[in-house]
């Protein structure tokens, strides 16, 4: 398989590890310092690339009919505008606020523990978010799809940063320190215990799989996608 790398900063350079490793061939790699539009007969895209730029390249990349796997976050007011000319083009896009298998069966736990809980009204649910200094965004793609698996389920009306939130919200503090690759925690509590589910990753390695696996997965398909498509996790 051709891949083109759209960003080549940490994790575009630990998705082209594991892409090399199974058998893969990186046909370009795409960043600010290679601004190159010639996708070199790609037969898909992977985009981690700063999100100024992101929707820009899935722009070029749905325009020359190569699907796009996207895991850059910070720039979703626009992703309807991606899915519709995804739609207009006949071709393939997949987004994931995250790629990694452990955080996709968190999604899952995330979600059901939020319809069991939700009918007792005691529990306050809140979140903490930890990432490298390099990280952009804040809070981070992942947080708020886990904000978003409880919302439906909560009263409280939206999520928003610690600082900003009142009671009606779902607080998330976001934290920034040297070398975390992203830890995420779920909170619960009541007036008599608190109940927590979370994810650390030890390293890029789970990301990048899970990136190249969609990549091998959206090859040949059209429509618009998600990893729980990909890991066919319900």
């Amino acid at each position: 398989m051709k891949i083109a790398l759209l960003g080549y900063g940490r994790m575009g350079k630990a998705i082209e590890v594991i892409a090399k490793t199974r058998g893969h061939e990186i046909v370009a790699a795409i960043d600010k310092d290679n601004p190159n539009d010639n996708f070199n007969h790609a037969d898909v895209a992977i985009n981690f690339s700063v999100p100024s730029a992101a929707v820009d390249n899935i722009t070029k990349a749905l325009h020359q009919s190569v699907p796009v796997v996207c895991g850059t976050t910070g720039w979703l007011e626009r992703k309807t505008e991606i899915e519709q000319l995804c739609t207009e083009k006949n071709g393939a896009f997949l987004y994931a606020s995250n790629f990694s298998l452990g955080v996709n069966i968190l999604f899952a736990f995330n979600n059901k523990l939020a319809q069991t809980i939700g009918q007792y009204e005691q529990y306050r649910a809140s979140m903490e978010e930890i990432h490298h200094t390099e990280k952009l965004d804040a809070p981070s793609g992942t947080a708020i799809t886990l904000a978003e698996g409880i919302l439906p389920h909560s009263k409280q009306q939206s999520w928003k940063l610690v600082n900003e939130a009142n009671e009606d919200d779902l607080a998330i503090t976001a934290k920034r320190e040297p070398n975390v690759p992203g830890t995420h925690t779920v909170t619960y509590t009541s007036e008599t215990d608190t109940i927590s589910i979370e994810h650390i990753a030890h390293n890029r390695d789970g990301f990048a799989l899970g990136a190249v696996l969609a990549a091998e997965w959206i090859v040949g398909k059209s429509g618009i996608f998600s990893m729980q498509d990909v890991l066919n996790i319900t």
